[in-house]
């Protein structure tokens, strides 16, 4: 799946705006997706809109 970050201004370092991230996995309902740092994290998955299923 593919989402686009649609969250809060204080991630913005870490999202291209309008690029679409790949979710690596969802655990306990969180997205876990690559940031611009080269790291994985879990994220809420209110901040994103999915672009692809």
């Amino acid at each position: 799946m593919k989402v686009k970050y649609i969250g809060h201004d204080y991630l913005d370092t870490a999202f291209e705006k309008d690029k679409p991230y790949e979710v690596l996995s969802i655990e306990k309902g969180w997205y876990r997706i690559m940031i611009e740092l080269d790291e994985d994290y879990l994220f809420p998955p209110e901040l994103f809109e999915v672009v692809e299923e």
